[in-house]
């Protein structure tokens, strides 16, 4: 009796490491934007952090005079006592310290080159979208509605700003972009960051030029 032998090809089975074709694919995200997500999450949560217990220090001792109460300008405790500072409810910084917990963790997954989904910076985005927002709108009620300024607060501002620019790079892929005009404004991104910055500075120095005039 004769057996015959058949060699039958294995099925190929896709490596363990290889998405499939459903499964979203994770965003290369380069270490200068990983670096600068970390850090500005650090920064900020520390400002946040600095924030609350302050607030803290406030709520136990009325006469407590905060740290960041430099002069009658730059001061956190005049501004810690309007309804301003307490939007919902509670103190704004609790706000601050959930937000930039999620960017200080995004940041150190960036950096360890962890890769995460085009939806989870897509979220970020949207997220530190609507922290501009609110940031804008405690920049309005500090120049012209309270009358001074907490630089904690003025240190959220200055990292919320590059931080959607950075989200909302990555999230979007700008660089990869066929469009001329939105690759162009990839390019300027952070052009347009520092005349903002410039425009914050002079709005400052405008509003409260006559305290800043006498220190000359």
């Amino acid at each position: 009796m004769t057996v015959t032998v058949t060699d039958s090809a294995p099925n190929p089975v896709s490596s363990p490491t290889e998405p499939s074709a459903g499964e979203p694919r994770g965003v290369a995200v380069g270490r200068g934007s990983a670096l600068w997500v970390l850090i500005g999450g650090v920064v900020g949560l520390a400002a946040a952090l600095t924030l609350t217990i302050e607030k803290i220090e406030l709520l136990i001792n009325p006469d407590y005079v905060p740290t960041c109460s430099i002069n009658p300008v730059l001061s956190c405790g005049s501004v810690m006592i309007t309804p301003q500072a307490s939007l919902f409810g509670f103190p704004n910084p609790l706000i601050g310290i959930v937000s930039f917990a999620v960017v200080v963790v995004t940041g150190v997954l960036a950096v360890a080159k962890v890769s995460l989904p085009r939806w989870y910076w897509a979220g970020l985005a949207a997220g530190l979208l609507l922290g501009t927002v609110f940031v804008h709108w405690l920049i309005f009620q500090s120049l012209y509605r309270i009358g001074a300024l907490c630089p904690y607060c003025m240190v959220v501002w200055a990292v919320t700003i590059p931080l959607l620019v950075v989200a909302a790079s990555i999230a979007l892929a700008l660089e990869d972009t066929g469009s001329a005009l939105v690759r162009t404004l990839h390019d300027w991104r952070w052009s347009v960051v520092a005349l903002w910055f410039t425009a914050v500075t002079l709005l400052i120095l405008e509003r409260f030029w006559n305290y800043w005039s006498t220190l000359i």
